[in-house]
This record gives C-alpha cells, structure tokens and sequence, in this order.
C-alpha cells in the first residue's frame, strides 16, 4: 500500500520516568518544564489526574487556525496523551486531554496554557533516536509537524 505515512522513525525504549505534579500548577507548563529540565527530546506522554479548570484548543481545519474552550471547572482528567519531539531544536510537548465535568459531560481537545492541576500523574517514555525529529511548519495543514 502506497502512501500511508509522510516519515518511520524507529528508536530503541529509553528512560521510563514518572511524575507527580504540584497542586495549582498549570499542566502545559509543567509538562514542557520536565521536558526540559530532563533533557526529553523523543517520547510518549500520558497522564491523568484532576483539573480546577481547562483550557482546550479545537483547530478549525478549513480556517487554519485554533478557537479556545475555556472549561471554568473543576473536572476529572479521563485522557491525557502527547509527544515529545524538537521545535526550533528544543524539546517541545504536544499534548490532547479528555475531562469529564460532575454531570458527565466529556470535554476535550488540545491541551492549552491555562489548565489548572488539583492533582496529576505523569508518566513518560523516552524513544531514543539517533536524530529526533523537528516539527516544522507544514503549508498543506498550516501546522507544526514533524518533517
């Protein structure tokens, strides 16, 4: 089958590492903090946990651009998942979340500054490669993707 994929990468299982985040913190920034502090360049990221209030993205294809959902409660984290991969040569966390609200209501998108942790758990795989990838500006979707 022809053209199923733009780039294979294949990588050896490196450090498997866990966290426990601060109470209040903003989860982005937290992510992209560890990221940084250890050097994560490659990996998998999910997580889970609770939020005080979310901020989610939801990109508009035809437009090209996000709109923002502001999520001005507190909510259980159902899903968090992500990546680690370079942009403009540092480790840069891309990351989607799922919430449920007290009515059971499921909210999601893309995870934005501006979500606040109750409580989180983190966990991340690091896949080592010779050469991480680098996310760069795609004309086609108007995104940041890996080349």
């Amino acid at each position: 089958m022809a053209n199923l994929y733009v780039t294979k990468l294949e990588g050896r299982s490196g450090r498997q590492l866990a966290y426990r985040l601060v109470h209040g913190c903003d989860l982005l920034e937290a992510l992209q903090g560890i990221v940084e502090e250890d050097d994560i360049r490659f990996g998998s990221i999910n997580f889970l946990g609770a939020v005080q209030k979310g901020r989610v993205g939801y990109y508009l294809q035809d437009e090209k651009r996000y709109i923002t959902l502001e999520l001005d409660q507190g909510m259980e984290i159902l899903s968090g998942v992500g990546n680690v991969s370079l942009k403009e040569g540092k480790p840069f966390v891309h990351a989607h979340v799922t919430f449920l609200d007290k009515e059971g209501k499921v909210h999601g998108g893309h995870l934005l500054p501006g979500t606040i942790v109750f409580a989180g758990e983190v966990f991340i795989e690091e896949i080592e490669l010779p050469a991480p990838p680098e996310r760069v500006y795609d004309p086609v979707t108007a995104l940041t993707l890996w080349e």
